[in-house]
């Protein structure tokens, strides 16, 4: 038996079997220059980029303290 929300949508717009996304009234189909077309801020990628190399560094002090002492310290500051 198939369920019935299956069989209410007829993907009336199917650009090929299974690719029935169409935009809602008002939305452009590509967003490309639009109002809807995310601008980036170049300093938040940039903390991102920070933020991912300074975890990088603390996960190498805790392997790095890991292979001298063979217990794993979590907390960086009560690493020697």
């Amino acid at each position: 038996m198939m369920a019935p929300a299956a069989l209410a949508y007829d993907g009336t717009k199917c650009k090929e079997p299974g690719n029935c996304w169409e935009p809602k009234p008002g939305y452009p189909a590509k967003i490309a220059g639009t109002k809807y077309d995310p601008k980036h801020d170049p300093k938040e990628l940039g903390k991102q980029t920070a933020s991912l190399k300074a975890m990088e560094e603390r996960n190498k002090q805790r392997a790095d303290n890991f292979k001298k002492t063979g217990k794993w310290v979590y907390d960086v500051s009560k690493i020697q």
